[in-house]
């Protein structure tokens, strides 16, 4: 059995609008302490929006983080208690303007586990029907459409670089055999 860690301090270091950043003192293994510096975040969803003929819309916008644009399944965050499906299904609306007929969880992970407790659930939506997108305000967002083969290669490739796109593009993939 791995050895648990016990917290003897926690400090909270900068809370701000979507993270909280807090310093903690923990026992560590041989008796000692260490500290870890842990962000707490309300966890997110994203939705891999399928079409009839196996083509994903993803979101096309820059992110200050990696100073790029980058190509994404739409996502956002979770209000702090709010049921991730409700927040999926928000998130698809805003960010594509479809709305969907069946919608099923695919997978739920830990972001960066060594340090953040942001938990990501994943969704496949199918039975699109279009709408109008409401981005959020800045939010500057394009739409793009590739078939599934065309995007797994684009992960083989290192074309797509965000994490969550990734997995929901191989989960999509597994589950429809392609």
């Amino acid at each position: 059995m791995t050895f648990e860690e016990k917290t003897i301090s926690s400090e909270t270091i900068y809370e701000g609008k979507i993270l909280t950043l807090r310093k903690d003192l923990v026992e560590v293994k041989d008796g000692g302490t260490s500290y870890r510096e842990i962000i707490e975040h309300s966890g997110g969803v994203a939705v891999a929006a399928v079409t009839e003929d196996n083509k994903m819309y993803l979101v096309r916008q820059y992110r200050k983080a990696a100073e790029q644009d980058v190509l994404e399944i739409p996502a956002g965050r979770r209000e702090h208690d709010e049921d991730p499906l409700v927040a999926a299904m928000r998130e698809l609306r805003e960010e594509t303007g479809f709305t969907a007929r069946k919608i099923s969880h695919l997978s739920s992970f830990y972001a960066t586990i060594g340090y953040c407790t942001e938990v990501i659930h994943v969704y496949m939506a199918t039975g699109l029907t279009p709408g109008e997108t409401d981005f959020d305000e800045h939010e500057a967002i394009e739409l793009e459409c590739y078939s599934v083969e065309e995007l797994k290669q684009m992960v083989f490739d290192g074309e797509i670089i965000d994490g969550k796109t990734i997995t929901a593009i191989l989960l999509v993939a597994a589950k429809l055999g392609l």
